[in-house]
């Protein structure tokens, strides 16, 4: 009884520590949830923080021309001028130079919330008799406008706390000092705990809204992309360098007769067979889905050789016969394929989609069961 009361506990603390790993490192959420948000993270960064360095400039520009008409803060004249220098560079790198995705932006906010810190300390020191009101408000708002694995910003804050603290200890008075130590330890949890939550809502957020996003863009009956994200997704490939591609059209032959011999749950459970081979052969790599009623469209991406095209429908052809079935185990089902090789000269999905429905229509005229290249 007591070792399995002792069992018990260590299965407790063990969950519970996997539980605080997870939203130490992954905000809450598993790995895999969290690298297939990570970019939209990101990019939300990158938004935010090319605002904020926006409005920094402002301020610090403000700062630096009141510095200069006021005595009382002249002695910080060139900490504003160098802050707005450094918030007019970052402007520049946001606008013309980070990729929203970078990792390179990430770690430049990263600095950015390193100089806030010094910034506020710079003025804790010049107030020896004061409590240092600005640094414990930036050890709560500034996790907040940071999304990213909560592990890291504990780093940051814990280290730009001891850091503050061993400065303040030369220059602050017994007493002010002595707030200072209790405020910068409460704060310093105060802003990992917000910065958890804060983190674990809003990368919640980009779960749902890319599931929500994955659902539109699927096919109800296949799990396949649907029309919509097909076109989308072959267009965004279109628009980069890569000029060479393959599209295959595929249409299953007779396939109002399936529905009238066997209804339409048959045919429905054909065109699920069929998308279920395409989604294990080539979802992985290529750009595959449901055109819609029984045609699917394969894009291969960076290949355009016809003796690949003719092998790959070949091959998608006899798979298709050999393992969809019907009701009657002597029936086979037959497919047409047109194919439209891309070289670079289309502008879009349509046009290229145009050439591989022509090159269908005219294996269909000859007798189907067959494949075409246009």
């Amino acid at each position: 009884m007591c070792y399995n009361g002792t069992k018990e506990k260590k299965t407790n603390m063990k969950k519970l520590l996997l539980k605080a790993r997870d939203y130490f490192c992954y905000c809450g959420i598993s790995k895999e949830e969290y690298n297939s948000v990570k970019k939209d993270a990101y990019i939300s960064n990158f938004v935010v923080w090319r605002v904020l360095h926006i409005l920094m400039a402002v301020v610090f520009g403000v700062l630096f021309i009141d510095a200069l008409m006021n005595d009382s803060i002249k002695h910080n004249m060139f900490f504003y001028l160098g802050s707005f220098v450094y918030s007019a560079l970052s402007i520049v790198l946001f606008l013309f130079v980070f990729k929203k995705e970078s990792i390179w932006a990430q770690l430049y906010i990263y600095l950015s919330i390193i100089l806030m810190f010094i910034f506020s300390a710079f003025i804790a020191a010049n107030q020896p008799h004061h409590l240092s009101v600005t640094f414990m408000v930036f050890l709560i708002i500034s996790p907040m406008f940071m999304i990213d694995k909560p592990f890291f910003m504990s780093i940051v804050l814990v280290l730009a706390s001891i850091i503050f603290l061993i400065w303040m200890s030369n220059v602050k008075t017994a007493e002010a000092f002595e707030g200072d130590v209790v405020n910068t330890i409460t704060f310093c949890f105060v802003g990992i705990f917000i910065h958890i939550v804060a983190n674990s809502v809003r990368i919640r957020e980009f779960v749902l809204r890319k599931q929500i996003n994955e659902q539109k863009d699927l096919d109800d009956l296949t799990g396949l992309m649907n029309k919509g994200a097909l076109t989308r997704n072959i267009n965004e490939f279109l628009a980069t360098p890569v000029n060479k591609g393959i599209l295959f059209m595929l249409d299953i032959d007779h396939f109002k007769m399936i529905n009238d011999t066997y209804g339409h749950d048959v045919g429905d459970d054909v065109i699920r067979q069929v998308g279920e081979y395409l989604n294990n052969k080539f979802k992985q790599y290529e750009i595959v889905g449901r055109f819609g009623g029984d045609e699917f469209i394969l894009f291969i991406k960076g290949n355009d050789d016809l003796a690949l095209a003719s092998n790959i429908a070949r091959q998608m052809a006899s798979d298709i016969n050999k393992y969809i079935r019907t009701p009657n185990p002597n029936e086979r089902i037959h497919t047409t394929i047109g194919i439209a090789i891309y070289k670079g000269e289309e502008k879009n999905y349509s046009e290229i989609f145009k050439k591989a429905d022509v090159a269908l229509y005219n294996a269909k005229n000859e007798g189907k069961n067959d494949f075409q290249i246009y």
